[in-house]
């Protein structure tokens, strides 16, 4: 009976009365309960299931192969869906003349709830989860490397810290404006496109262009003005000229719509995965808030179906999947502003959801805007001020770990290239 109830649920049945029968068998088996004709009869009402068919039913023969037989029931029931969404698809488009963005988002979450709800789940026994984990560990043990597990970070310190990227993770990279989040993702991209990953680059904030010019400063280590006007020595275009060349080939996949919601992005991501050559082990997102909602919910509650999604998006496709965030702007005014897991925006589903939660953070970032303001004040004044903040080329970041399921806590610190 626990095989079948985890294909079919009462719903799958065709017939009002078949359907309470299989819930009185549900409930039968759930309370330990032996499932036959008597305690069938006391579990269902005679208003919802006629005498007759109850008869029918437990006086047919005993079939073998009862599995093949749920999941043909299973089958029928998912095509009924089908046939029920096409009836659907056509009411919202000529009758209710939704328009075409809203219908295309209706029918995605509509077929994603089929497919999740038609996926049969299993348990695994003890037997099958001891050599899944012993084969994992022996695979582990095979690549010769004691610390990275999934796919790299960029920097040698975070990859021993967190072991990678790991698939299925809901990584969480926060910062206030101007920190460098942005930059940190993208010299991740960088190292795993270059090692030949696919990598899926959501960028809700900026166009292809700018995140272009972003991975060719980061390439060649030309300053990224330099590179944004076009301020280059020979030397430096032929630079360029090769990062151009050499990128071409990489498996980079890069979204700059600039509005998405979670419906339109697992529908993308999917068909760029679905495609085995683009190997993708990688999808980034920059930044959550940015993504749309879906149904005029309440933020909170559409941060939340956005937060799970991405969540649910990482396990389906096996591959870990990063998100900046941003952080709320009242840390600013605490002596010590290094962030903490409640600055995050609407961090309640994030918190919950994420694998991984770290903070960008750049204390010079802070110094310099202080010595600006005085300066200003005292120019104001009509006074003198000499600053004694260095504008360096080379600036320390720290990275907090503010949360990580199955690691440490803790900050790597890192040199951060202005």
């Amino acid at each position: 009976m626990e095989d079948i109830l985890g294909i079919l649920k009462p719903k799958d049945f065709y017939l009002p009365a078949h359907k309470k029968i299989f819930e009185a068998m549900e409930k039968l088996n759930s309370e330990d309960m032996p499932i036959d004709e008597d305690f069938i009869r006391r579990r269902v009402d005679s208003k919802d299931v006629d005498d007759s068919v109850l008869i029918e039913i437990l006086s047919a023969n005993a079939i073998s192969n009862t599995l093949a037989y749920a999941k043909e029931i299973k089958d029928s029931s998912v095509k009924r869906e089908l046939i029920s969404l096409a009836t659907s698809i056509k009411k919202v488009t000529i009758e209710d003349e939704m328009p075409a963005t809203e219908a295309v988002d209706f029918v995605q979450n509509a077929l994603y709830k089929i497919t999740t709800d038609s996926a049969s789940s299993e348990l695994k026994n003890m037997y099958q989860i001891t050599t899944d984990t012993l084969l994992h560990m022996e695979k582990m043990k095979l690549r010769g490397n004691s610390y990275l597990i999934g796919e790299t970070t960029g920097f040698d310190g975070l990859d021993r810290k967190t072991t990678g990227f790991n698939n299925g993770d809901l990584v969480i990279i926060a910062a206030r404006p101007a920190m460098g989040k942005t930059s940190f993702v993208l010299n991740t991209t960088l190292q795993n496109v270059e090692k030949g990953s696919g990598v899926i680059f959501f960028s809700l904030e900026m166009p292809a262009e700018q995140l272009m010019m972003r991975l060719l400063s980061a390439k060649t280590k030309i300053p990224l003005q330099n590179v944004r006007k076009g301020d280059l020595d020979d030397k430096q275009w032929s630079s360029i000229t090769r990062a151009f060349e050499d990128l071409n080939k990489k498996k980079l996949f890069v979204d700059d719509s600039g509005s998405v919601n979670i419906n339109q992005l697992r529908a993308r991501v999917r068909k760029i995965a679905g495609n085995k050559e683009n190997n993708i082990k990688m999808v980034v997102i920059d930044y959550l808030q940015l993504m749309q909602g879906t149904g005029g919910k309440d933020r909170h509650l559409e941060v939340s179906e956005i937060s799970r999604g991405l969540k649910m998006l990482a396990r389906e496709m096996g591959v870990p999947i990063l998100a900046l965030s941003q952080l709320n702007r009242g840390l600013e005014s605490r002596p010590d502003k290094r962030p903490m897991l409640s600055d995050i925006r609407e961090s309640g589903s994030i918190e919950q959801d994420a694998d991984i939660i770290m903070f960008v953070y750049r204390d010079d970032v802070y110094k310099e805007r202080d010595e600006q303001r005085k300066e200003k004040e005292s120019k104001d004044k009509g006074e003198a001020y000499k600053s004694a903040f260095i504008n360096k080329p080379i600036e320390e970041a720290e990275i907090i770990i503010g949360k990580q399921r199955n690691g440490p806590t803790g900050t790597v610190k890192l040199d951060f290239h202005k």
